[in-house]
């Protein structure tokens, strides 16, 4: 029986499928969202904290392939099993290509669809525990309270949106972060048509309040890909 915790976002268009998945996925263990067409998927699959999408390839209003596009640029480690018609082996090829983990051939057996999913969820990495406390050079961070503490005395508060990107960087430690990948989960906006500008003066002014200077960053920008937190966790 997997963990209450694992949600599973269905995005299907025919509502008697769609219902058939939920159930059943219900029945397994598992929490649903679901969606209808490809906009309400897109924006789903970003705002949503779900931990695996079912995602049909036909849709309206955007078609299941351009979902995942997105659904990679926005979240590139959500895992995405493609839900596809048996004679559609080109658009499975191009979902595997884009980075789909898995594709369900309709129609499928409820038993079929189950370890998928759990075989997918089993070899995907673990959700990020929850960090409560950050190590920094000469202090820590009280993330609860949203405090920083040096060794001096001296101390500085941090706003709750400085805190919710500096727990999720310190989840990531040591992994490079896109900037679509902090909108996505710390602002949870769509990344399409945000100026990154917006991640870097927040992440400016976080480095600002943890005494960062030039030769210990603590939030290292990494050319290319976003931002890595050097520090330790607790």
């Amino acid at each position: 029986m997997p963990s209450a915790t694992k949600q599973v976002l269905v995005v299907e268009d025919d509502a008697a499928i769609r219902r058939g998945v939920v159930d059943a996925l219900e029945f397994a263990g598992y929490g649903t969202h679901e969606a209808a067409n490809g906009k309400a998927a897109r924006d789903a699959a970003v705002r949503l904290d779900c931990d695996l999408v079912l995602l049909d390839l036909v849709l309206p209003e955007a078609d299941g392939l351009e979902v995942l596009a997105e659904v990679r640029r926005a979240r590139p480690t959500l895992p995405v099993i493609i839900l596809t018609a048996r004679g559609d082996e080109a658009d499975r090829v191009k979902g595997l290509r884009l980075g789909a983990d898995d594709y369900v051939v309709k129609p499928f057996s409820v038993q079929e669809l189950l370890a998928r999913v759990e075989a997918v969820l089993r070899r995907s990495p673990e959700r990020p525990g929850d960090v409560k406390k950050v190590e920094i050079p000469g202090g820590r961070v009280d993330l609860a309270r949203r405090e920083v503490t040096f060794a001096n005395g001296e101390r500085a508060d941090l706003s709750e949106r400085e805190a919710d990107l500096l727990r999720y960087l310190a989840a990531n430690a040591n992994r490079a972060v896109g900037r679509d990948e902090l909108l996505a989960h710390v602002w949870r906006l769509d990344p399409r048509g945000v100026t990154t500008r917006t991640i870097d003066m927040q992440v400016a002014r976080l480095r600002e309040k943890l005494g960062a200077t030039e030769e210990r960053p603590i939030i290292r920008t990494v050319r290319g890909k976003g931002y890595m937190f050097e520090g330790k966790t607790g």
